[in-house]
C-alpha cells in the first residue's frame, strides 16, 4: 500500500537564509525565506523548522501560508546567529494543483555565515541557499 503513494519531486522551491539590514532596529539580521521560483502558485504551504546537534535541540516552529504566488518569496522567521552552530531543518509541504509536495531542506551546522553568501533568486539580496 505504501508503495502506491507517489510524492512528486520538489523543484524550483528553495529556502534561503538572508543577511539584511533592519532599518527599524538598525541591525544586520538573518531571516529565513521560502522562494517559489515556479510558474505556478503554491497553496497551503506548511513549514516546520527546528535545529539540532548531538547535545541540543531547539523548539519546533511552525508557519502556514495560504498561498505563495508564482515567482515570489515570503519571510518565514528571524534567525538568531546562535542557531547557526546547529543543523537547521525546514520541512516544507504544499499543494501545487491537486498534488501534494513535501521536502526537507537542511542547513548543516556552521554553513550559514558571511563567507557563504551568494545571490538569491528573485530577491535583490545575498544569503545562503538550499535547493
Amino acid at each position: 500500500m505504501k508503495a502506491d503513494i507517489i510524492i512528486p519531486k520538489v523543484e524550483d522551491v528553495y529556502i534561503a537564509i538572508v543577511n539584511e539590514y533592519n532599518a527599524v532596529y538598525k541591525t544586520q539580521d538573518w531571516n529565513a525565506y521560502i522562494i517559489n521560483n515556479k510558474d505556478v502558485d503554491l497553496d497551503m504551504i506548511l513549514i516546520v523548522t527546528s535545529g539540532y546537534s548531538k547535545n541540543k535541540t531547539t523548539s519546533v516552529f511552525r508557519k502556514k501560508l495560504d498561498t505563495l504566488p508564482k515567482k515570489s518569496y515570503a519571510k518565514i522567521e528571524l534567525m538568531q546567529e546562535e542557531l547557526f552552530a546547529l543543523n537547521n531543518t525546514f520541512k516544507v509541504s504544499f499543494f501545487e494543483g491537486n498534488a501534494m509536495f513535501d521536502k526537507t531542506y537542511l542547513f548543516r551546522k556552521n554553513t550559514i555565515n558571511l563567507k557563504a553568501l551568494q545571490a538569491i533568486p528573485l530577491m535583490e539580496a545575498k544569503g545562503v541557499l538550499v535547493k
